[in-house]
């Protein structure tokens, strides 16, 4: 296959790429670099700068055969800014970046493009849960701005698949950590700038890179009073998005947008991680607790048993300490 990804300069997408090369597929990256790093693009992925905001270069790009030699076969969709706390101060960037852009990437899709698209989408469209594990038939309440905007995206896949036809799938998940393991050890990781991820953030605290991490919250309704989450490894998440595009050759997905929760079925709560980072850095990772951040729910955590049963998805990182000690690998080979 010939794919393009949308903001495959990223920590996800570049995975993804990575993937994809491995499996003898075609990748092409479409990405502005605002958060990316080209340096770090797998070797034999094609670059192509550019913002999915911007419809007229997406069109060159999908119709331009002499400068990507064939016709794409799909795309997988990552472009978008991530942090939930930026969110809500900051609502109309979210959704002019994530909403409103993908439109112009829609509407250069039905133009002149591919017609099937994996988005990356996010279990924050789901919000304060009623029950959990949460499943794919949930309610969607969004209790901030990044979920919000991811869950326009979804409405409008939609419509789009109910007008014109066009196939796509939906991957709601939370948090992604840890780094990929190949035949040339691991390469590539998880790092923002400035960094907000909580492993990420708690590694940097066993380098000496911080003083502590903060905790945003210790008086949540869960037994040790900090917010729980789901965690699944980068690599399993990749896995996942290309048995979606498989997916999306199913009779299932020709009658209606398919939508996926993946996770570890089980969440940790953020005391819970930075045990975990204890145990595997041999680190002491001092903790300060501070108030509560706007729009975060107290448990988030995704039951993944459609996608296991229908996409026939086997993770496989399922023990938290594994997923940390990958970060950590990474982690030390980039800043040691």
């Amino acid at each position: 296959m010939h794919i393009l990804v949308t903001g495959g300069a990223g920590y996800i997408g570049g995975t993804v790429a990575g993937l994809l090369a491995s499996r003898g597929h075609k990748a092409c990256v479409f990405d502005n670099l605002s958060h990316g790093r080209r340096d770090l693009l797998p070797p034999g992925v094609a670059f192509v700068p550019g913002d999915i905001g911007d419809r007229q270069a997406l069109e060159n790009l999908f119709t331009d055969k002499e400068h990507r030699g064939e016709p794409f076969d799909g795309v997988l969709h990552f472009a978008a800014l991530i942090e939930a706390g930026e969110s809500m101060v900051h609502p109309e960037a979210f959704f002019r970046n994530n909403t409103a852009s993908t439109l112009s990437l829609l509407e250069a899709m039905l133009s002149c493009g591919p017609r099937r698209l994996v988005f990356s989408s996010t279990a924050a469209v789901y919000g304060e849960p009623d029950t959990v594990p949460i499943p794919e038939d949930a309610r969607l309440q969004p209790t901030n701005a990044y979920g919000e905007s991811k869950l326009l995206v979804e409405q409008m896949l939609a419509w789009m698949h109910r007008v014109h036809g066009l196939r796509s799938a939906s991957l709601r998940y939370f948090n992604v950590a840890g780094a990929p393991e190949g035949p040339e050890g691991i390469t590539r990781g998880e790092a923002h700038e400035p960094e907000s991820h909580l492993i990420p953030l708690i590694l940097d605290v066993a380098l000496g890179r911080r003083k502590s991490i903060r905790i945003y919250g210790d008086d949540y309704p869960t037994p040790d009073g900090t917010c729980i989450r789901d965690y699944i490894h980068v690599s399993d998440l990749a896995d996942a998005h290309l048995l979606a595009l498989g997916a999306l050759e199913s009779e299932a997905a020709a009658r209606s947008r398919l939508v996926f929760n993946l996770g570890n079925g089980r969440g940790f709560s953020v005391r819970e991680v930075i045990e975990s980072a204890r145990r595997v850095t041999g680190h002491a990772v001092p903790a300060e607790v501070h108030p509560r951040r706007p729009g975060d729910p107290a448990v988030l955590v995704a039951s993944s048993d459609k996608a296991i049963r229908e996409l026939g998805w086997k993770p496989a990182y399922t023990q938290l300490d594994e997923i940390v000690r990958t970060a950590w690998t990474w982690h030390q080979k980039r800043y040691s």
